[in-house]
């Protein structure tokens, strides 16, 4: 159980997918876990019981000042984010205030707090396009409200260990899926939104011819070594891919899930919609560093293990975002009713 006079680790983002999964995993290592999340994405059921939930933003300065102030606080594994790359273009000031304001927050705590190490989920959204495979000597281009944001936080995170000495790891993983995500969001994250809709006997819907290409990456073999980073030190102060190498399209994912839930389904194409065609990264260095951690789940084994659970917790109702702050360019179907989901998954 949490300790309230030993040193903590504080998970922001714990009650969400990744996260939670990250949490479990300190936990595994004997560490005293702090959750900090506002429950927008995540779910309080989530949290390990081990650790304690603080319900709340990043973006939040005053609650994060005072989290700081009342533990003992050694090491931040950053993963709070509203992670939806097409949404972004319409709810920018949302995605700064969240993305990146709620980071500086932690960073600017972290510095005057003398932490240990600062673990900061990016994405390879910050490398835009036309540039696959992405390793991390590609020179970041992003394209998106959400990827400057992941890209601006990595900068300064790379100027406070120059200027202050803060170390820090930056992970940029990407289309991560697996137990325990948000099926019901009906805008980020096409595997969970594929079983979601097959759930509810609903069409799949797929923006354009469906051949865009990502490499899905199941849960484990990206969140492990997330949690376990301060165990390698020569990971710290470094920029790392991480999760499959593999791309599939959005029509081989659709047949893949349909054949884990075994119950049929049937895509309906919408108009294509401003994206990156073509995303997935170079894993050498993950692997050079973190080899022994790394399951390497094919997407066969690990849809199938997400659909197990998928079929236990079952199809959830989602609402429609109400703060669309631009609607001008937006895709048709969303404009018309804001409720259309997006082809990707972080």
């Amino acid at each position: 159980m949490f300790d309230e006079n030993a040193s903590v680790d504080l998970v922001t983002g714990g009650a969400g997918f990744l996260g939670s999964h990250v949490v479990d995993e300190l936990l595994r290592m004997g560490r005293n876990v702090l959750v900090l999340d506002d429950l927008s994405g995540g779910f309080a059921d989530n949290v390990n019981p081990a650790a304690k939930l603080v319900v709340g933003s990043v973006a939040d300065s005053a609650l994060v000042d005072r989290l700081f102030l009342d533990n003992r606080i050694v090491r931040v594994y950053h993963l709070a984010a509203y992670a939806a790359e097409g949404l972004s273009h319409f709810i920018r000031r949302f995605n700064y205030e969240t993305n990146l304001i709620g980071s500086i927050n932690l960073i600017n705590n972290a510095v005057v707090n003398k932490v240990e190490l600062f673990v900061f989920t990016s994405s390879i959204a910050v490398y835009g396009s036309g540039q696959a495979p992405f390793a991390e000597s590609t020179t970041p281009k992003p394209e998106d409200p959400y990827g400057i944001s992941k890209y601006a936080v990595e900068l300064d995170l790379a100027a406070a260990h120059e200027q202050f000495g803060l170390n820090y790891v930056v992970f940029r993983p990407h289309n991560v899926y697996g137990e325990r995500q948000n099926i019901g969001d009906r805008y980020r994250n096409v595997v969970g939104i594929f079983m979601n809709k097959i759930m509810l006997g609903e069409k799949l819907p797929v923006f354009g011819d469906g051949r865009q290409t990502r490499a899905f990456s199941y849960i484990s073999d990206v969140t492990v070594p997330i949690a376990r980073v301060a165990e390698f030190p020569a990971a710290w102060n470094r920029q790392i891919n991480i999760g499959a190498d593999r791309p599939y399209s959005v029509l081989e994912l659709a047949d893949v899930v349909i054949e884990a839930l075994g119950m049929g389904g049937e895509l309906e194409f919408q108009a294509p919609r401003n994206e990156v065609i073509h995303a997935h990264s170079d894993h050498q260095l993950a692997d050079q560093l973190f080899g022994e951690l790394i399951e390497g789940v094919s997407l066969k084994e690990g849809i199938q293990r997400m659909a197990d659970w998928a079929l236990v917790v079952g199809g959830r109702e989602s609402t429609v975002r109400a703060d669309i702050e631009i609607e001008e360019g937006m895709p048709p179907i969303w404009r018309s009713q804001l409720e259309s989901p997006l082809n990707e998954s972080d």
